[in-house]
């Protein structure tokens, strides 16, 4: 299990360093091909699959490019024989928001599971604690 978890733990930096760095192949391996994410921006709902999925980066892309963190602080990872979760804590934000309120932390829960011997993404939930 060890090994599984040191193999998820590289695939979620692998993976937020390549959103930070907008490189969508890279954000976009490892994913399942049936994806569900639930997202800070819309839609309430979801998306699902792994077209969607990939929509949804060029505008998050377009709002790094100001010079946003994408940045993870604590990763936890569980991860049985078939099926692992792990969450997180990043510093998420553009300067201005970052000095506005630099203890906010976008939160992210993923769920894996093993295809063939290799970890693949199947969930994402991304959010932001409820500051109203």
């Amino acid at each position: 299990m060890a090994d599984d978890t040191t193999q998820i733990r590289t695939l979620i930096e692998r993976w937020a360093a390549a959103v930070h760095e907008g490189d969508l192949d890279t954000v976009l391996a490892d994913h399942a091909d049936d994806i569900v994410m639930f997202d800070v921006p819309p839609p309430e709902n979801g998306v699902r699959g792994i077209g969607a999925y990939r929509e949804t980066w060029p505008p998050f892309f377009e709002w790094q490019r100001q010079g946003a963190a994408f940045e993870i602080l604590s990763l936890d990872v569980t991860a049985g024989d078939d099926v692992a979760f792990a969450h997180a804590l990043l510093r998420c934000g553009t300067p201005k928001e970052l000095e506005e309120d630099p203890a906010n932390r976008l939160r992210l829960t993923v769920g894996l599971r093993k295809d063939d011997g290799r970890w693949i993404v199947t969930h994402e939930h991304h959010s932001f604690p409820d500051k109203t």
